[in-house]
């Protein structure tokens, strides 16, 4: 074996393994990128080379939009402005089958849109509605499942932190085309999971009688109205070329903040908490896409790429069939690892493929998302099922049987997302930014 083919064998099976033994992610990818670089080359060299890669691959100004977002979201969390998206959301599904868990849906879409954090979502909308939907009469199960099912189109629906982190992994990618590409793919998940949830709210009967006079719907768009021109703000901004996806960010905590201030939900004494959540939230990633650095490095040293390449071409030659496989694949990993990690490992891996035949960088970027998006709803990892299960108080295993038929409508939307690039390349090629 050569030197080049033991290293590039030991990164992938110490990383592997170190994941088994539950150590972090980040740690896994650091050591098993540190003893790949040690059997390249030299000590001395090494820790040269390490150093290099980590600092470049943070010195970007596009990832420093992750911070910015990231506080945007959490002072939305605690500023108010989650409860009166809620209201706005109420207004679009009290009619419908299980009208509260409808808003749920509505509601985890449009604050997952502001915030770009599926978890917080999920978190957030959980806890104000989930109350309400059990004075009604839901079942815990069925409000968890709604809230979970839903909470992923947040990280689909601009602006999207992970797409930030693919945008610069897949070598500068335009992140305004990214978050236009990821709108009706989070749409389509969302609308998938309401009529999940309306065919088991009409079978559990749970109607809804309610009717809004237009006092009420006038006071609400009253209230709500501030909270949504923040996205009007920021992705307008964006598209018409006034500010950057970075400059857009901050633009978001300022927004955000003010409007806290105003709705008297938070005081300057609440700053610091909701700003040391938000760096710890941040350098969790920052120092993903740190050892990602060197292990990018390794990757190309030893060739994996083209090793994985030569070896799904060697399969078959269909397009299509690669392109199945890259799913099954994505899923899989998506259920081990968190979507930011598994970003950093295969984008480099299965994007140089797909260019082979032509495929848009941003229509492979939503796809791979949208894949490991699911992995957020799946033990072991899951973070937004777990996150749920805690927020509404049930077991997993009381609940992963109705989460079946969700699986199976996102598996459609994700099938129509992989092979008609339509649905995600009709608004970036209107507004010619792909």
């Amino acid at each position: 074996m050569t030197t080049t083919a033991l290293a590039g064998t030991v990164m992938i099976v110490l990383i592997f393994v170190t994941l088994a033994f539950g150590f972090p992610i980040g740690l896994s990818i650091g050591m098993g990128s540190a003893a790949a670089l040690y059997i390249i080359m030299p000590n001395a060299k090494a820790l040269i080379i390490a150093g290099q890669k980590m600092f470049q691959s943070v010195n970007s100004f596009s990832l420093l939009a992750i911070p910015f977002f990231v506080l945007a979201g959490n002072l939305m969390n605690s500023g108010g402005i989650a409860r009166r998206l809620v209201g706005c959301a109420k207004l679009v599904a009290h009619r419908l089958p299980g009208a509260l868990a409808q808003t749920n849906i509505v509601a985890n879409m449009l604050f997952g849109a502001m915030s770009g954090s599926g978890v917080a979502a999920a978190v957030a909308m959980g806890g104000i509605l989930g109350p309400l939907e059990k004075e009604e009469g839901y079942s815990d199960e069925y409000t968890a499942v709604c809230n979970i099912a839903s909470g992923p189109t947040g990280m689909m629906i601009p602006p999207s932190n992970i797409m930030i982190v693919y945008s610069t992994v897949a070598g500068s990618v335009s992140i305004a085309a990214l978050f236009m590409a990821g709108y009706i793919p989070g749409i389509l998940w969302g609308l998938g999971c309401m009529i999940v949830a309306g065919i088991m709210a009409k079978k559990r009967g749970y109607t809804n009688t309610e009717h809004y006079n237009a006092k009420f719907v006038f006071k609400t768009l009253w209230e709500g109205i501030p909270s949504l021109l923040m996205i009007v703000i920021v992705i307008g901004g964006i598209l018409g070329g006034v500010f950057t996806a970075t400059e857009g960010s901050a633009i978001a905590v300022a927004y955000s903040l003010i409007l806290s201030f105003i709705y008297r939900n938070i005081s300057v004494k609440d700053l610091p908490g909701i700003i040391w959540s938000s760096v710890k939230t941040t350098a969790v990633i920052e120092y993903l896409v740190c050892v990602s650095g060197i292990m990018g490095y390794v990757m190309t040293y030893t060739h994996i790429p083209a090793q994985v390449a030569s070896a799904l071409l060697g399969l078959t030659s269909n397009k299509y069939i690669i392109l199945l496989i890259m799913n099954i694949i994505l899923l899989i990993i998506g259920c081990f690892m968190d979507p930011t990690p598994a970003v950093l490992i295969f984008t480099p891996i299965f994007l140089p493929i797909v260019q082979t035949w032509g495929m848009s960088p941003v229509h492979f970027g939503l796809m791979m998302i949208m894949n490991l998006c699911v992995g957020t709803l799946t033990p072991p990892v899951g973070a937004i099922l777990f996150a749920g299960c805690r927020t509404h108080q049930v077991k997993i295993e009381q609940i992963i049987g109705m989460l079946m038929p969700f699986f199976i409508v996102i598996l459609v939307c994700l099938l129509l997302v992989t092979y008609v690039p339509w649905f995600t390349m009709v608004i970036p090629n209107a507004l010619h930014l792909a």
